[in-house]
């Protein structure tokens, strides 16, 4: 991958307490908080963000063109240089990477919102499906997920108990999260909701938003006393059909990574959205992750998973941690699709001392 020309930091990053509903809030109102947390933590006003990228879906929210009602949270007026995209936030903060990539900017809100609460999100997700020889059939994500899990089980990668390790890490790790939905070793596994996924397997339903800003170059060390610098990002995408992909690999993740630069050097962190327990199975494998990487210590999606701003988490909370000083080099994924379909991954580092690039 060519080096960009020039370097871009996640200066900034907020997200919501994730709950099952949110009936009393509107997407507005439940976005409006985290804007503010971002703006406020870097002394940015509205005005002085170059580009707005969001990132979100009309079908959770049942209504087109809903991504313009959020508009009103950031504040369109005097007119702001914007654009949304019908995916996870971590889609839009790519096109934002791109944005400052070309000079037209030099810093950048990317925000991203999802209530699964109202509907049921099993059903909302089918329509992601081939419309011609799957979707009529209605095999919703839980389904699918079941299917890629006892893929991996026969190809001996994995078994249940395994699988049940990964959720109690997981929510373990949730435990010092305070934004996390599920969080703590006492969080029963649960019956069998798809065998051979049982409860414990599968993310929560739940509603929430999340929200970033990017600067660039030495506008990025001025915002944040340990920017965390993009070294890396690219994103890749499975055949559509699942008849002709082998569920217990991610080659789009994989290609993904190498893309990114994620293989050139030992990652310490890795923040990975998988959804259910077996998809860290696959992705483990995809990312060439030792015992040595600290995997999901924010709780990752089993944790926490606001469809829509579940990736862009991924990069936020790796990022956190490059602020914090806790990650030095740090891998954030993220995917959207069945069964993996869509994956994209960042490679974000802090800044070494007196470095300059």
């Amino acid at each position: 991958m060519r080096p960009p020309i020039r370097d871009i930091a996640v200066v900034a990053f907020g997200q919501t307490d994730h709950r099952r509903t949110t009936d009393e809030e509107s997407e507005v109102e439940m976005l409006m908080p985290v804007l503010h947390q971002v703006l406020d933590a870097t002394g940015l006003r509205t005005g002085d963000i170059g580009f707005t990228c969001s990132g979100s879906s009309d079908y959770l929210a049942g209504r087109a063109f809903s991504f313009t009602m959020a508009l009103d949270g950031v504040g369109a007026w005097p007119p702001i240089s914007e654009s949304h995209v019908e995916m996870d936030g971590a889609w839009a903060l790519y096109e934002a990477w791109t944005k400052l990539l070309t000079g037209e900017a030099d810093t950048a809100l990317v925000y991203a919102y999802g209530k699964s609460s109202p509907g049921s999100v099993r059903d909302v997700l089918t329509r992601q499906l081939d419309p011609y020889y799957v979707a009529p059939l209605w095999p919703d994500a839980v389904a699918l997920a079941a299917l890629q899990a006892q893929a991996l089980i026969d190809a001996g990668a994995t078994d249940e108990p395994a699988l049940a390790k990964v959720a109690a890490r997981s929510r373990l790790a949730a435990a010092d999260n305070p934004h996390a939905q599920l969080r703590g070793a006492d969080i029963p596994h649960g019956a069998y909701l798809v065998h051979p996924l049982r409860t414990g397997d599968c993310p929560p339903i739940g509603d929430g938003a999340a929200a970033v800003i990017l600067a660039a170059g030495d506008r990025a060390r001025d915002l944040c006393e340990r920017p965390a610098w993009i070294r890396g990002i690219d994103h890749r995408i499975e055949a559509h059909g699942l008849g002709v992909r082998d569920l217990t690999d991610s080659p789009s993740t994989r290609l993904a990574a190498e893309n990114a630069g994620a293989f050139e050097r030992p990652v310490d962190t890795a923040e990975l959205h998988a959804p259910f327990t077996a998809q860290e199975v696959v992705l483990r494998k995809a990312l060439r992750l030792g015992d040595d990487v600290i995997v999901n210590p924010s709780g990752g999606a089993l944790a926490a998973n606001p469809v829509m701003a579940a990736g862009l988490i991924r990069i936020g909370e790796a990022a956190a941690r490059v602020h914090r000083g806790d990650s030095h080099r740090a891998l954030a994924h993220a995917t959207s699709g069945p069964c993996l379909q869509q994956n994209l991954v960042a490679v974000l580092e802090g800044e070494q001392g007196g470095e300059q690039r």
